[in-house]
């Protein structure tokens, strides 16, 4: 490594740990000049414990979608304010990534060793980044829908610019005839990211949380005075509407407050019925 290129990784070394010239000049000759490991080095010596950049909270960001031939992709990358989420750099960093985690289906771990347009890897343009901005930036989640069993639909809630939000979801529909019916894809999906629905199905709602919420819901009714019993009847009535509401062919449906999902797609069939196979949702920082 050159002398220039040496001080140029000390100084983001330091930027984004807080520790000293000496020891980051050691944690980089020892881990010949890889920043991310010279990090966790750091970290394992007690010198740096996981201080300044490194420990504080992105949860700001943006949502990226990215359609070709009815194959989308999507990405979640995080910054700690939103005035980082609106700088020229960061958006163009994003756009580059959002291109690549199409290439890349969604897999991070190969996304972050793909190369940039500057030649440099991913993972090495996102330290530089941050030693840049002075914000932890993080690349959080990201998925990927082929264009087999069914047809995508997406929706960026209050795009800042096309395809980019802060709210996306994107849904699967099997049994969409293109020009017919095909409507009906973009309104479910516009649905998921008012509605939040946790599974497509009730049987499909993770356990704990069911069990967590029927925990509160039981707490809640006996503290309120109510008798063990009369709390177990009202426990179930309130976890049926706890599955309603977060099952999405359960949801009241955002158009029609008369009618459920299923409804719409009952109506909305043609020649074979409409299923959804497959969603997600993303908002920015949801669960930081």
């Amino acid at each position: 490594m050159s002398k220039n290129n040496l001080l140029e990784n000390i100084k983001k070394l330091r930027e984004l740990t807080g520790v000293g010239f000496k020891d980051c000049k050691s944690a980089l000759d020892e881990n010949k000049g890889d920043i991310e490991k010279s990090i966790e080095f750091l970290r394992k010596k007690g010198i740096a414990k996981a201080s300044k950049k490194m420990s504080r909270t992105a949860s700001d960001g943006l949502v990226l979608v990215k359609s070709i031939d009815d194959q989308v992709s999507i990405i979640e990358i995080n910054s700690e304010t939103d005035f980082v989420a609106k700088n020229s750099d960061f958006i163009s960093f994003c756009k580059e990534l959002s291109e690549l985690n199409f290439k890349n289906k969604g897999i991070l771990e190969k996304l972050n060793n793909s190369k940039m347009n500057n030649g440099n890897l991913v993972k090495d343009n996102l330290v530089n980044l941050i030693a840049k901005i002075g914000e932890k930036i993080t690349l959080r989640r990201s998925d990927f829908f082929d264009k087999e069993n069914g047809s995508n639909f997406y929706y960026v809630h209050a795009a800042l610019e096309k395809d980019i939000g802060k709210i996306v979801s994107i849904v699967k529909i099997d049994g969409i005839e293109k020009g017919k019916n095909d409507s009906i894809g973009n309104k479910i999906a516009m649905h998921i990211a008012a509605s939040s629905p946790l599974a497509i199905n009730k049987e499909d709602i993770d356990k704990k949380l069911v069990n967590k919420e029927l925990e509160i819901i039981k707490e809640e009714i006996i503290n309120s005075g109510k008798p063990s019993e009369i709390a177990e009847k009202i426990s179930k009535g309130k976890i049926t509407k706890y599955l309603d509401d977060n099952s999405l062919l359960n949801q009241i449906w955002i158009m029609d407050s008369k009618k459920k999902v299923f409804d719409i797609l009952k109506e909305n069939s043609l020649a074979k019925e409409l299923k959804i196979i497959k969603f997600t949702r993303y908002k920015v920082g949801e669960g930081i």
